[in-house]
Order: C-alpha cells, then sequence, then structure tokens
C-alpha cells in the first residue's frame, strides 16, 4: 500500500480588509500599556486590515492573560473562525507552555490553517504547529511592536510576507533596542551579521526554529516531535533560524548541544542565528566558542536580524528557503510557498 506524501500547509495569503485576531496564549497587556496596544491596533486598521481582541488580552496576573484552559479556548475560539486570517498576539511572555494540553491538535489539523505570528514565547506555539500539524507559521514581530507612532518598515514586512507566495527580505543597516518610554526602537548600532569563517556562503532548505529559551523546553515533550518532522521534509533540507532572549554565552552551548544530541541539526543546511538580547560571555567563553564547537561542519551566520533586538526579519516556519551572504555581512533570504 503506497503511503501519502504528507505536505506543508500553508495559509491563504493575507488580502486587505481580513480580519486578524488578537489574543494573549502567554502574557497579556497590563493597563498602563493599553495605550501602545490601542495605537499598535489602529496602525494595523490604517493598513486596511479588521481587528478582533479576546476577552483576556487586557489582562495579566501572574505572567499569563488568564488560567491555561482559559487561553487555550480563546485561541480555539479565534482558530476555528473563518473570518479570521491572522492571529497576532500582542507579544510572548514566560508560560504559554502550560496552555498546550488543553488546545485539541486534532481539530486544528482538520481545520482551515491560518497564519500566527509572534516570536519570544509565542515560539512555543508557533513551532508545535509546524513539527506536529505541519503548519507553516511566522516567527518575526508581535502586535505590540506596531505600537509606535508608525510602523517600523520590518515589522511592516510581514504583512508582505504572508501577502504573497514570494518574498526577499535584506539585513537592516541599523539595529539596538527600545527607547526609555517604549514609544520607538533606538537603532543607533550598525546592523553586522557574521559568520564563523569569513567567507561567502549560499544555502538553503525548510526554514524552521525560533526562541532557544523556549524551544529547549519542548525536548522530550509530545508537542515536538522533530525527528518525525525532518524525516518527512528531509528531501529539502533545513535551515534552522534560532534567537535567544536572558542566555549567556554558557546556556547558549548548552541549549544547542541539547538540540544537537536530539538529533534537531540533522539534515541541516545552514544556521542562521539572531543577535542575543540579555546576552552575556560566560568567562572566557563567548557565543562564537558555542557555535564553533557545535556546529563545525555546518554554515553558520549570527548577529542577525531575528529575535529580540529590533529590526527583525519575517520567517516562515516551513517555507523553502534559500540564502545568500557575502563576506561584507550582506544578507538576503528569499522565502517560498507552495500555497494549495
Amino acid at each position: 500500500m503506497r503511503k501519502e506524501r504528507v505536505t506543508m500547509k500553508y495559509p491563504k495569503l493575507l488580502n486587505k480588509y481580513d480580519t486578524i485576531g488578537v489574543c494573549a496564549p502567554s502574557s497579556g497587556v497590563q493597563e498602563n500599556l493599553w495605550g501602545i496596544l490601542d495605537n499598535a491596533e489602529l496602525n494595523v486598521k490604517r493598513l486596511g486590515y479588521k481587528i478582533i481582541e479576546t476577552e483576556s488580552i487586557r489582562r495579566n496576573i501572574k505572567c499569563v492573560s488568564n488560567d491555561s484552559e482559559i487561553r487555550a479556548k480563546e485561541f480555539m475560539r479565534l482558530y476555528s473562525d473563518n473570518d479570521v486570517k491572522v492571529i497576532l498576539p500582542p507579544w510572548g511572555g514566560e508560560f504559554l507552555m502550560d496552555m498546550l494540553p488543553y488546545l485539541d491538535f486534532e481539530e486544528i489539523k482538520g481545520l482551515k490553517p491560518k497564519w500566527i505570528v509572534g516570536y519570544s514565547d509565542i515560539t512555543t506555539l508557533t513551532f508545535v504547529l509546524t513539527v506536529l500539524c505541519d503548519i507553516a507559521t511566522i516567527h518575526g514581530s508581535n502586535l505590540m511592536n506596531m505600537g509606535f507612532k508608525e510602523i517600523h518598515k520590518y515589522d511592516l514586512n510581514v504583512f508582505d510576507v504572508i501577502g504573497k507566495e514570494e518574498s526577499i527580505q535584506y539585513n537592516s543597516e541599523k539595529c539596538g533596542g527600545f527607547t526609555d518610554t517604549f514609544d520607538a526602537y533606538k537603532l543607533d548600532k550598525e546592523t553586522e551579521y557574521k559568520n564563523l569563517n569569513n567567507e561567502n556562503m549560499t544555502f538553503d532548505g525548510m526554514i524552521i526554529g525560533g526562541c532557544m529559551d523556549v524551544l529547549c523546553k519542548l525536548i522530550g515533550t509530545k508537542y515536538a516531535p522533530v525527528n518525525n518532522f525532518l524525516e518527512k521534509y528531509k528531501d529539502n533540507g533545513f535551515i534552522w533560524t534560532l534567537e535567544s532572549c536572558e542566555m549567556n554565552a554558557g546556556d547558549i552551548y548548552r541549549t544547542l548541544w541539547q538540540m544537537k544530541e536530539c538529533g534537531w541539526f540533522k539534515y541541516c543546511n545552514g544556521i542562521i542565528i539572531g543577535r542575543p538580547d540579555g546576552y552575556s560571555d560566560t568567562k572566557d567563553f563567548t557565543i562564537k566558542d558555542a557555535l564553533e564547537k557545535i556546529f563545525y561542519n555546518i554554515p553558520v551566520i549570527y548577529d542577525a536580524d531575528i529575535g529580540h533586538v529590533p529590526p527583525q526579519l519575517q520567517l516562515i516556519n516551513g517555507s523553502y528557503a534559500k540564502v545568500e551572504y557575502d563576506s561584507n555581512g550582506k544578507f538576503s533570504i528569499h522565502q517560498k510557498m507552495d500555497i494549495k
């Protein structure tokens, strides 16, 4: 009996006037930041999209918007609503993982796929939906990143990336953080993509990845059958796109070592590591040391526009991508989807 070939499920392309659902599967938004949330939603509406919120979005107690079961119900309500084309959480948080047992993944597999967008703790959801349910997701901007006077062009890219079958993004010129008042990015540093050997490189494969701080907590659970996923799509090869928050060089090395020993980097054609937030060396051990010890035979680019240190690329878990990089730090990523 012939085994049916598994294919990645890509949500429908986003169109103007589509509806974007906002729920908080991890942290909600406390009252003193409602102004930023309101402005983010207004900015998105000005682009031509509709916005609907779930009930728990504007509360945050013990680091979550509500208890695990309620957060799961609110997410499923948006996911099963045919009018909602994208789910865009305000931001990540700490404990999204305790919502996973209340999600019906078999029901999700049977529904029309839709875009889930976010980074940080939202990885706990996007990564799981891709490797467990074969649904393409976005590691990219959270809604609160769009709450400034204007949406930054790199955050605007998310609407472009999920609005067409192919997209190309390039490295930024400036990077940085946030102003003290959290009302704009403070991009005051030169962006410098690096690699381990200061050489030109090109690689391609299926994108998969997210925030290492939470990815490592999924290892060994039923929510991350990564080796099965790798075997299904091995003919594409893989590009892992990873970032970290609150990890020092030793933490990063331990996490990458664990992922490698679990076979996660099998069939890997290349690695892209984002600028680490909250980072420090561990004595004389650096992030470069960690990357060299783990990926001595795989092309690696690091300090890329991924994750908590803005601006950031919009990366489609489950897309096929081609990466080009030269020794001067010029970078491009061409992502392609096969829309069914």
